[in-house]
């Protein structure tokens, strides 16, 4: 050490250890000389414990002498107070060296080796245990457990966001990857860190560079049944509540958890709800039409495709649907309806609420128009039961941008359901080197998520491909344009057809054609019948005997 850098390393040293400068000048002193020669028992001035407080502090902590011994705890004399001595042995070498004195100030030799505390109990060893803190290690010896280390510095306050440093540059897990042969062959790896944030963020920091599929984890008990606080540590486990307490923590360990992978045990209580219609929505929600619920029911979180050919009705009969829902469930909704101005997409929906015409008739019955009062009324409910997603430049939304906003309605206003209406209203701008099949799933993917994640019912209308030398009937599901994948990704898939033709049955009657239902307990393969009325927009349930 240069006589510049010794006032200053002085000071450093003091200050990060709380000791007076004339400790750290023993310590500076002591280490320059170890910086020389190899560490000893005669050279760090170590003995065994033999102080009356020593030996009365290692008994409060229920620690004994034999377990002491075994691990290589000694004593030293620092400035005419006596400090425990931790000492750290490679194949029974001493390599470092960690001092603790009666004010709790710690300190180490500086140019030890970076290695956990008991490197040599864990050798050939296929569990090991990773503690915190040297007086960890020695409690779990306490109840048999000699398959243990301690880190060497503490634990960080939180678990970094940064990805993991090259090996050379991760200074602060030194000590890990100098132990990397010893822990490579075990098969698990207890981390029994502290209870506290900080401990937890220091078995954060293990299982990542260790490896997570091979991490266990140990939870501490509670420190009274009248309280949710944990034991902080190994060692307060001890104390309170004895060996048995402590071997019990450790048996009782489970798989470290890894992001993306559960057990069925972590969704029990999914399981139970679910088995017990806890959430009543479990079965599907009814649609309205007596008829059609014997082939599909609404449950939130999938994705029903909507498609028919131009004028069948599809946009009509959502506008329907979400009015019975609404009616029934009080289920508000969001609408990315591209293709409707706002004041049209109003008026059906106010027709199919009130049951009255916007404007006078001009078909059917005559019937009276909504009242000005019944328009302040239907503004009302309108305004509360429907959130709208328009793009207010020139610009065609992306399914992203629809889906953030969704998902803002979902927060802000608790909706249940959201219509995309229609897909090739959206900008659909993909690389140059993905296919629109690829496109078309992943855009599907992300709308699945959506409503997995948030339990919202997604309504997705595509329109068929221009279809061929059209007679009249109904299209296929895998007549839409653009994918396959339509009918693979959708959880349900629904055709809607308008008969025009006087000889295949009723003008003008609808037929709700279910061709896909994956979750059987929500419908069937199957046709539904409805007969729609102009004047109202309201559709109802009509007898399949009508058809034939």
């Amino acid at each position: 050490m240069s006589v510049g850098s010794s006032a200053r390393e002085l000071e450093n040293l003091a200050f990060q250890n709380a000791i007076s400068n004339d400790e750290a000048a023993d310590v500076i002193s002591d280490v320059d000389v170890m910086a020389l020669k190899d560490f000893t028992e005669e050279n760090l001035r170590l003995e065994q414990i033999s102080d009356q407080d020593l030996c009365d502090y290692f008994a409060s902590r229920k620690i004994s002498r034999e377990t002491l011994q075994r691990n290589g705890v000694m004593q030293t004399r620092r400035d005419n107070k006596m400090a425990i001595a931790f000492t750290y042995r490679k194949d029974g070498k001493i390599v470092n060296c960690k001092y603790r004195d009666a004010q709790k100030h710690f300190w180490q030799e500086k140019h030890g080796q970076k290695i956990p505390y008991g490197l040599d109990d864990i050798k050939e060893a296929r569990d090991i245990i990773i503690v915190e803190g040297e007086f960890d290690k020695l409690s779990l010896e306490e109840a048999g457990y000699r398959n243990c280390i301690s880190v060497p510095d503490g634990a960080p306050p939180k678990v970094s966001t940064k990805e993991l440093p090259p090996v050379e540059q991760d200074k602060k897990y030194e000590f890990l990857w100098n132990a990397k042969e010893y822990y490579e062959q075990a098969s698990r790896i207890y981390l029994a860190t502290d209870a506290d944030k900080a401990g937890q963020a220091l078995a954060e920091e293990l299982a990542r560079r260790i490896g997570r599929e091979r991490c266990w984890r140990v939870t501490w008990p509670r420190r009274s049944e009248s309280t949710k606080e944990l034991c902080k540590d190994a060692n307060e486990v001890l104390i309170r509540f004895g060996q048995q307490a402590l071997k019990e923590a450790i048996e009782g360990a489970e798989l470290y958890p890894i992001q993306g992978l559960f057990r069925f045990k972590r969704f029990y209580d999914v399981i139970d709800a679910y088995y017990n219609l806890q959430l009543r929505t479990e079965l599907g929600v009814s649609t309205g039409w007596t008829g059609l619920d014997e082939l599909y029911r609404v449950i939130p979180g999938e994705l029903t495709l909507v498609t028919g050919v131009p004028n069948s009705g599809k946009s009509e009969w959502i506008d329907a649907l979400l009015c019975n829902l609404n009616h029934a469930e009080g289920w508000p909704f969001v609408l990315c309806s591209m293709e409707n101005k706002v004041q049209e997409h109003a008026r059906k929906l106010l027709e199919k609420h009130i049951k009255k015409p916007f404007f006078h008739a001009k078909h059917g019955d005559p019937i009276p128009r909504i009242s000005a009062e019944d328009l302040e009324q239907g503004k009302q409910w309108l305004n509360n039961s429907f959130f709208l997603i328009r793009c207010e430049n020139e610009e065609l939304p992306s399914i992203k941008w629809v889906l953030e906003l969704a998902k803002a309605a979902v927060f802000r206003h608790g909706v249940r359901g959201l219509v995309i209406d229609p897909y090739n209203e959206l900008d659909h701008q993909r690389p140059s080197n993905q296919t629109e099949t690829e496109y078309v799933s992943q855009m599907l993917t992300k709308v699945k998520r959506f409503a997995q994640h948030h339990d919202c019912h997604v309504w997705f209308v595509a329109h068929p491909k221009q279809l061929q030398n059209w007679q009249g009937g109904a299209p296929s599901l895998y007549d839409i344009s653009g994918s396959a994948h339509f009918i693979n990704k959708c959880d349900n898939g629904i055709v809607v057809h308008r008969n025009w033709d006087p000889e295949a049955g009723p003008l003008g009657e609808v037929q709700i054609l279910v061709r896909k239902v994956r979750n059987k307990i929500a419908g069937n393969i199957g046709n539904a019948y409805l007969s729609y009325d102009r004047t109202t927009g309201e559709y109802k349930d009509v007898l399949k005997s009508d058809f034939e």
